[in-house]
């Protein structure tokens, strides 16, 4: 079930606060799970995104729920601002320019497949997120990477490069998992209530 405008607004404000909480006392916002609704309760993983003036700033997640839905956004919220290490640590000057998005998981699901093109036929673009593994390698695209990249074979490669294999590489032993997410994001906040 779709999580409703009151719950996906709950879930932004815990990450901007979870932000918030890293820049004044260095640590994620803990949840108190009694003070939550029961759907924020439930054993969820996200990927939480940041943008700074339409710029990627942050992006950090988990694959596999191990804590409730509300507690896993606080942590990956934090993550993407202090721990990617794409990025130095965020500042408190940027904390304004900061638009944030979470992406909701469903539970990953194994796809079938004989060969690379038969698994690039199942791939349903702007729909499933994939998630790659060959032995100690492993590389995830959320759906929102459709945007950007937006033929199979591409989306396949670049997954490929993410993972740490060469583009053109194959191999039978190759598993993929799809999953969806639900997807949301600020639109605006009151940045004078951190203040």
């Amino acid at each position: 079930m779709p999580y409703t405008e009151q719950q996906q607004q709950h879930l932004l404000r815990i990450a901007r606060d979870s932000i918030y909480s890293g820049l004044e006392h260095g640590k994620a916002t803990i949840i108190d799970t009694t003070s939550i609704p029961d759907a924020l309760k439930e054993q969820r993983a996200t990927f939480v995104t940041l943008h700074k003036q339409a710029q990627l700033r942050g992006c950090i997640g988990t694959i596999m729920a191990t804590a409730p839905l509300a507690q896993h956004t606080a942590e990956n919220a934090y993550a993407a601002a202090f721990r990617d290490h794409r990025f130095l640590p965020l500042e408190i000057l940027e904390f304004d320019q900061l638009q944030i998005s979470i992406s909701v998981l469903s539970p990953p699901k194994p796809l079938t497949f004989n060969d690379e093109a038969e698994l690039l036929e199942k791939i349903r673009p702007g729909i499933d997120g994939l998630i790659l593994e060959q032995q100690y390698h492993r590389g995830v695209f959320l759906p929102s990477v459709w945007e950007s990249l937006t033929d199979k074979k591409v989306f396949l490669n670049q997954l490929k490069r993410k993972a740490g294999l060469p583009l053109d590489y194959w191999s039978n032993e190759i598993r993929v998992n799809y999953f969806n997410t639900e997807y949301f994001s600020e639109n605006e906040y009151q940045s004078n209530e951190y203040k």
